[in-house]
């Protein structure tokens, strides 16, 4: 049964009807509709922790959708899933992807620091210190393209920037 089909909650039938009507009355093309509704069941699905459900969602979603941006959505949902299960590198290839396709999307910039940022404080507590610093440099460079993008976002990571001496960069709010 598709998950549209069974959702047991308010919220997600309420997401489930506005989605439907907004798809039917969108003019898109039969293979544009049918690719947001396997990225919708694909957030659904991510959203109760069904993590396999959602990438074969994602990615029958990547093979149907055509519009760019579109895909940087979907490559970085299947990059969240990835990240979320550990599995860091297989992350920030699908982030990679996203970001190739649209470099401005700051929540995916953000995703690509904080896996390097991590990376640097395993190296850090392994002794490897020149790795630590690269690592850390690294998340820095991605951290201030993110936060160019979204100049009241990441308030830890600017903080950090600072107090590291990794930034000078001053956001007013």
């Amino acid at each position: 049964m598709p998950r549209t089909q069974r959702n047991d909650n308010f919220i997600d039938k309420s997401f489930t009807v506005m989605a439907d009507l907004i798809l039917k009355l969108l003019p898109a093309t039969r293979k544009e509709k049918i690719a947001f509704a396997y990225y919708r069941d694909g957030m659904s699905a991510q959203a109760d922790g069904e993590y396999a459900e959602a990438l074969e969602n994602y990615h029958e979603a990547l093979k149907l959708e055509e519009d760019d941006n579109d895909r940087s959505y979907i490559l970085y949902n299947i990059g969240l899933i990835h990240a979320s299960n550990g599995e860091h590198d297989r992350a920030l290839d699908y982030y990679f992807q996203s970001i190739e396709i649209n470099p401005r999307m700051p929540q995916t910039l953000n995703n690509v620091a904080v896996i390097f940022h991590y990376k640097g404080e395993r190296a850090e507590e392994e002794g490897n210190e020149e790795e630590a610093e690269a690592w850390f440099d690294q998340a820095a460079d991605y951290w201030k393209r993110a936060i160019r993008n979204a100049p009241n976002n990441y308030i830890e990571a600017q903080n950090w920037m600072k107090t590291t001496g990794r930034s000078q960069i001053d956001v007013f709010f």
